[in-house]
């Protein structure tokens, strides 16, 4: 890669030395080589009125359906969307076909990645085969890459099973993700439990669901002593149960999507199966919740929560239909909408870069001179409407195109490379 010079960055990177400032960065080679004012035009030139700049942004919980249903989405085309999503880095599900619980399956992942600007986090399974009876080779698949274990969303309802991973973990510092919803209470669930779900006639997935399944989970953490993600909050108790966990010092984080912040369950009105998802979106005293429980720092992670659906599993009735959404691409537009004028850029930043980090035991890559360039670049005040053009992974699965937000990604520098959304910046050589 040549050289590239960002121009009139305002730089935000809470414990690094340059953040608040507005600067101009050069790279060469993959490294931050100047940091100033008005360095020397070198290579090729970024700018742009409002650019921000931060440490690369960790997706925690994306599926690219490789191997098995490339169809929908596959692991380069999902670097892509993650790239244009200001994602330097992203932790691969392993719920594919077959499953990745095993060594041989994390190095496809990162096999199948390599070169690309955009790192891939392969997940481990919790349990072989996803099945929940027998614990997988966690161990051979942290030495082989994965960044962390987890079954995705199928239940591990086998509370020793759970205890038993939790105490595995242990013995090298191996960190475990846990989806909380209890399966039995969520049978055939298809929209939160609430009003909307007797008025529209759907049956819900009650909110306990979550919190039953969490404090299971919690209570475990705390008799092991071991560390604990918890995927996807997306109610008041839960968010209130882990506020608690944090208070007695155990070792949990936790994420939540995107549209679990920005959209609640009215949005189910039309029966558009596009506002499909597990966990559901909520009422709106679960989004306040939520959107409290990141600003306070009880959820660390805000997570895009990508799943690429192809039209044959979402065109069609909505009890039929498969829930997901394709979020990598608006993962910060839909936050940053969501919590503009409620808490500043810095903690939004932080969340979706320091608490994904932490989750995952990745070190933050400040930006100073001599490091490793790895950041994200960004518009936080960008009045923009999305539409099919901006979209970059192979399925369309989305309920955002036509929505307006504030604040967009702009692209990223990473592992040597840079890569801008096309059309939106003045890129000069």
């Amino acid at each position: 890669m040549s050289t590239i010079l960002i121009r009139q960055a305002t730089v935000i990177d809470p414990g690094g030395p340059h953040h608040g400032d507005t600067v101009d960065v050069s790279i060469a080679n993959g490294t931050v080589r100047k940091v100033g004012k008005r360095l020397p035009r070198a290579g090729t030139e970024v700018r742009i009125e409002g650019m921000h700049l931060s440490p690369g942004w960790v997706e925690t919980r994306a599926h690219f359906r490789d191997p098995g249903e490339e169809y929908k989405q596959g692991i380069a085309n999902g670097l892509d969307a993650a790239a244009v999503g200001g994602f330097t880095r992203v932790a691969v599900l392993p719920s594919t076909e077959p499953p990745v619980d095993n060594r041989a399956a994390v190095e496809y992942v990162l096999r199948t990645a390599d070169g690309h600007a955009v790192r891939a986090l392969p997940l481990g399974a919790l349990s072989k085969g996803l099945k929940g009876e027998q614990l997988a080779e966690h161990f051979d698949m942290l030495r082989a890459g994965a960044v962390a274990i987890c079954d995705d969303q199928l239940p591990v309802r086998n509370t020793r099973l759970m205890l038993l991973a939790l105490q595995y973990a242990l013995n090298f510092d191996g960190r475990v993700i846990t989806f909380p919803q209890d399966p039995d209470l969520a049978v055939h669930g298809q929209m939160h439990e609430g009003h909307m779900s007797v008025r529209l006639g759907l049956r819900g997935i009650p909110a306990m669901a979550e919190s039953i399944a969490l404090a299971r989970d919690l209570m475990l953490l705390e008799y092991t002593g071991s560390r604990l993600h918890v995927a996807t909050v997306s109610t008041a108790g839960g968010v209130e149960l882990i506020r608690q966990a944090k208070a007695k010092k155990l070792r949990v984080t936790a994420s939540v999507a995107a549209h679990n912040l920005l959209l609640d369950d009215g949005c189910l009105r039309g029966f558009d199966t596009h506002y499909k998802t597990v966990p559901p979106l909520r009422d709106m005293e679960h989004v306040n919740a939520l959107r409290e429980g990141v600003k306070d720092g009880t959820i660390d992670t805000i997570t895009s929560d990508h799943r690429p659906e192809d039209i044959e599993h979402k065109k069609v009735e909505f009890p039929r239909a498969a829930p997901g959404i394709i979020g990598l691409e608006t993962a910060f537009a839909v936050a940053n909408t969501a919590l503009k004028g409620k808490m500043p850029t810095r903690k939004l930043v932080e969340r979706l870069c320091h608490g994904p980090r932490a989750a995952l035991g990745l070190p933050v890559p400040h930006i100073a001179e001599g490091t490793e360039a790895e950041m994200s670049l960004f518009l936080p005040d960008l009045d923009w409407t999305f539409g099919g053009a901006d979209i970059v992974s192979r399925s369309r699965n989305t309920p955002f195109i036509g929505y307006h937000f504030t604040g967009r990604a702009a692209g990223i520098v990473s592992n040597g490379q840079l890569v801008l959304v096309p059309g939106l910046l003045e890129a000069v050589n």
